[in-house]
Formats: structure tokens, sequence, C-alpha cells
């Protein structure tokens, strides 16, 4: 076939490295975006830190005109908290605590038993196999695999059993279990059965778990021929215990419990709202003035360059192009939240008064794309993993959202407003006769809320009520 060649024309969208850049940063929370603005600190050497003026010291401005990419402002503009603070405030340092880890807690109380050296090998080895739950979760076949390829020892599933054993008889009691029936058993036979709650409770863990699990209690107190107070004690037995028995053991880190940073402060006095964006850890960053007078000196009056130093004003000049979009991508994040912000407090300004859920008014993405006159992926990307503080408690906005229901009278309500009713049913319900999806779905038609039985189970799933059954009581 005879090689041709044509032209086409063609019609594509492509996003610039700008844009790219700029979708990323706006994903980001308050905490992730000081992060990253550090990470560009350090990959860009024209980039620095403005350092926080000190009181009555005045910067003088410096004009700079050597190309039209050197221009850069002394103060940006996305700053929007100032660091106003007293002198005599001393900054606070919360005291961080490292704890010992449950590997090491196990490991520690292994050298008290007589162990040979190869059997304490393989039982640290089958503690670091132990979840963060306490669980050995896998089977004993495949870390004898493990170890053979690791340890270089060859190891019987049935020598491992032994091991587990002891491992087993450790504290903290039900430590080392495959399963939740072997660790609630484990717990009880750490302790005395010198009450009958306690031996009824061991026999329903051992002889009718999946009956016990099911909630399946009037069959039980048949079976096992109690009374519903007898039964009612074994199963208060079984709740003392612990399903996870690492809890309470640290993962050998200093690290604190993380905090949720607001990216927002909504502040609400005098019948006026106060909206600003949180900037207090965020860094100020410039174009640093060391590399703009480098260029100065390598550019003629005339703008010309000389062949020597072309290399390197060509690497210089790619990198303040770099921290330009940089600056201003983090300028028009700055502006896309505030500007989505302050449409979500005009939608929802009853909400911010008083934080009742009650009047929080049905809101989807394309409510504010539509006002703010921006995309709806680019709302989505805004409201996600961000959060508001208020007078009232820090919010998650995307919890803000909720889709609008219609009530018999036609009037268009939230979905936490049904959500709240449907939580109210099941806390005030008759716990051994639970209402099921079904009568939930009657008593909410009866209050004029249009709603499936479908629709009831999804609300319900998403409070983290479990079904009916499952919440029956004795």
């Amino acid at each position: 076939m005879a090689i041709h060649q044509k032209q086409v024309l063609s019609l594509q969208q492509k996003l610039s490295p700008q844009q790219i850049q700029m979708i990323k940063l706006l994903e980001l929370p308050t905490v992730q975006l000081e992060q990253r603005i550090k990470e560009e600190i350090e990959n860009n050497i024209v980039l620095e830190e403005v350092e926080p003026q000190k009181e009555n010291e005045e910067e003088t401005p410096q004009q700079i005109s050597v190309e039209e990419y050197l221009k850069e402002d002394e103060t940006p503009s996305y700053k929007l908290r100032a660091n106003n603070f007293s002198k005599d405030d001393k900054p606070r340092q919360a005291p961080l605590s490292g704890g010992r880890s449950l590997q090491e807690y196990l490991t520690e109380q292994l050298g008290y038993r007589n162990l040979s050296e190869e059997d304490m090998r393989l039982a640290v080895y089958l503690v670091g196999s132990l979840d963060e739950d306490g669980y050995l979760r896998r089977d004993l076949e495949s870390i004898a695999d493990d170890i053979a390829f690791t340890l270089g020892v060859e190891v019987t599933p049935a020598r491992l059993e032994e091991l587990l054993k002891v491992i087993q008889d450790l504290e903290p009691a039900g430590i080392g279990a495959r399963n939740l029936r072997e660790c609630l058993l484990l717990q009880l036979d750490q302790l005395p059965m010198n009450t009958r709650a306690r031996r009824l409770a061991r026999k329903i863990l051992s002889s009718y778990f999946e009956e016990f699990a099911k909630k399946h209690y009037e069959k039980l107190i048949s079976r096992l021929q109690v009374s519903e107070e007898e039964f009612r004690d074994a199963i208060a037995e079984i709740r003392h215990l612990s399903p996870k028995p690492a809890n309470g053991y640290s993962d050998g880190s200093s690290d604190a419990a993380p905090y949720i940073v607001p990216d927002f402060i909504l502040d609400y006095h005098d019948g006026r709202f106060d909206l600003s964006l949180n900037s207090y850890n965020v860094p100020d960053v410039r174009i640093s003035h060391r590399y703009v007078e480098m260029m100065r000196d390598m550019v003629s009056a005339d703008g010309r360059v000389q062949e020597e130093n072309r290399e390197a004003v060509q690497f210089v000049k790619s990198k303040i192009d770099s921290a330009k979009w940089f600056i201003s991508a983090i300028k028009q994040r700055r502006d896309t939240l505030m500007r989505t912000m302050q449409e979500i407090l005009n939608f929802q300004q009853e909400y911010f008064k008083t934080g009742d859920q009650s009047k929080l008014r049905p809101m989807i993405l394309k409510d504010i794309a539509d006002r703010t006159g921006l995309d709806v992926s680019t709302i989505s990307r805004v409201v996600n993993s961000k959060y508001v503080q208020t007078q009232f408690g820090i919010i998650l906005l995307k919890s803000l959202f909720s889709e609008a229901m219609q009530t018999s009278s036609g009037e268009e309500v939230s979905s936490y407003e049904i959500k709240n009713i449907l939580r109210g049913c099941i806390d005030n319900e008759d716990k051994r006769r639970p209402l099921t999806d079904e009568t939930l779905m009657d008593i909410l038609n009866d209050k004029g809320y249009c709603i499936a039985r479908r629709t009831v189970a999804k609300y319900r799933e998403m409070l983290g009520i479990p079904v009916a059954r499952l919440r029956k009581q004795i």
C-alpha cells in the first residue's frame, strides 16, 4: 500500500499544566496546603517564605523592571488573616506522649515464658502477624510458608498452634484470636466461672454463637431452658467483653490524635456574618530578590543575554515562571473558595444563625454552581474534605448538601429533616419489638412525607442504625 500524507483538523480539549495545578490545589484542605507550599519552596529555588514583619518595622518597596515575568508583589494578596498577636503571647506546644505498641508489650511478656531461642523467634513472628485489633487473620499454613521463606525455618502448623496458645494466654485477654467467637471465649476463660451468668454466657458463645449473633433471643431462651432474667444477666456478661482486645494500645508512634483544622472561619454577631479563610499556618511566598538581581546582572540594558549566561538565564526564567504560576494558582484557589463559601452561606443563612438542622434547605451542588457560575465539578472539589468553624461547632461542608423531598402538601423539605424524624422514632421505639422499615415508612407517610421503604432503609444505613432484628433487646 502506498503511504499518503494528509492534514486533519480536529478539536480537542486539553488541560494546561497551570489548570492541572489549580485543580490539585483546590482539592487540598488547609493542612495539606501548608505542606504543599513548603514542598514547592523546597523544589523551586526562586520561591522563598516571607518572614512575618515585626512591629514598627516598615518594608521599603523595591521597583524591579527587568522583564515582565520578573515582576512580583511584595505582599501576597492571598493572605487573608494577619498574625496580630501580642508580644506577651507565648507559643504553647501540645505535649506528645509516645506509647508502647502492642507488639512490644507482647514480646516483653514472651520474655518471661520458658521458650527456646527458636520458639521465641517463631512466637515473635506470630505476634508481628497480628492486625491492629489483635486478631490473627491469616491461617497458620500461610504463616508457616512465610517463616520458611523469611527466617529459613521449617515449621509445622501444629507447632505454630502450640505457640499461638502461649500468645493467647498473654495480656490483654483475647489477643491472638482468629475470630470474634474465639476472642470472647478467651476472655471468659480468664475469668472465674463462679456465677451462673458467666457459665451460661460461655455456653451461649460455645454452642449457640450463630443464634446469639442474629439475636434470636426467644429461641435461645427456649433451648437453654432459662428464665428471661437469667438470660439477660448472661448477655450483660458478654457485653462486658471487648471485641477488639488491642484497643488501648498505641502503634508505637508519638503522633497525637489528628485534629480537624477548619478551612473557613464564620463568626456571627449583631446579626451580621463575618466569613474569612483560615490561613493561619499557610506561609506567605514570593520570588526571591536574590535571583531577580542575578537576572538583572546577566541581562543587558537592551535585553540581550550573553552566550555563556544563556543556559543559566533560561533555567532561572523557567523557575520564575513556575513560581508565578504557583502563586497565581494559590490566589485563584482563595478566590474560588471564598466565592463558593459565600454562596453556601447566602443559601443556608437560617441554618448558620442557630445550627438547627431542621432549618437546612435542600441544596445540591448544581444550586451553588448556578449561583457562582462555576462548574459542578469545581464545587465538588471545593466542598470535599473542607470544614467551616461556626459558633456552634466545626461543620463538614459536604454535610450541608442534601436532597429535596416533597411532602403531601407539595412543600420541599431537606432529607435531614426526615432523618431526624427517623432517628427520633427509632430512639423511642420498644426495643423488645423494634420498628421495621415497613412500619417506619408508614409512620413517615402518616406525617406527610412521601417516602418508599427502600429510601427508609437507605437513610437508616446512612445514620448507622442496624436493621430491626439487630436492634432487639431483652
